[in-house]
């Protein structure tokens, strides 16, 4: 079974989970969106950072040969202890050249802070999906490769920093979809 991500477009919106339409949608950093709503101590826990392959659909969405390895950085975004959100950043060699070396050494930063807060950095289409438990991302973000469960839903996007890409995947934890923010957390636009 191959994860299929869409264009918010493309989704139909009463599919979504509507405690989550908001948080897939986001266009500003959501790192920034879950300090300002948690209610305690907001972490960024890495997990793992490594040179390794990309899966098949990342290497694809960057454009990467199948055995052309990037830096893997995988962390949770935590609100006291608990895993809102699990994130993959996937870095080409490539763009890991001059002042982009600084993405190596993030460690417990959030990623947000420097693609939102360089004028250099723009941002691709947010694809979503609905990953289902058979899916080798479900197992990276929930830590059960037994392949049951409820689906889950992520979003993925990719920036470009200086002409150079890197991919953002951020999927969406049941810790999180059981918590509910109060109306004037949220940033609406005003109409």
């Amino acid at each position: 079974m191959k994860l299929i991500w869409r264009l918010p477009d493309q989704v139909v919106l009463d599919d979504l989970p509507e405690v989550l339409r908001d948080w897939l949608l986001e266009q500003k950093s959501l790192s920034r969106r879950l300090q300002r709503v948690c209610s305690g101590q907001f972490e960024v826990r890495l997990t793992d950072q490594k040179w390794d392959l990309p899966m098949q659909e990342e290497a694809g969405v960057l454009g990467l040969p199948l055995d052309e390895q990037a830096l893997v950085r995988q962390v949770y975004l935590l609100c006291n202890e608990r895993r809102w959100v699990y994130a993959r950043t996937i870095i080409p060699a490539g763009t890991m050249k001059g002042t982009r070396r600084r993405f190596a050494s993030l460690g417990s930063q959030p990623l947000g802070d420097l693609l939102f807060g360089d004028r250099n950095t723009s941002r691709g289409a947010v694809e979503i999906a609905k990953i289902s438990p058979q899916e080798k991302l479900f197992s990276l973000a929930t830590g059960d490769a037994s392949g049951s469960g409820d689906a889950i839903w992520g979003r993925r996007s990719v920036f470009t920093v200086q002409d150079k890409p890197l991919l953002v995947v951020e999927v969406f934890l049941p810790e999180l979809t059981g918590y509910h923010e109060t109306p004037r957390a949220i940033d609406r636009p005003t109409i």
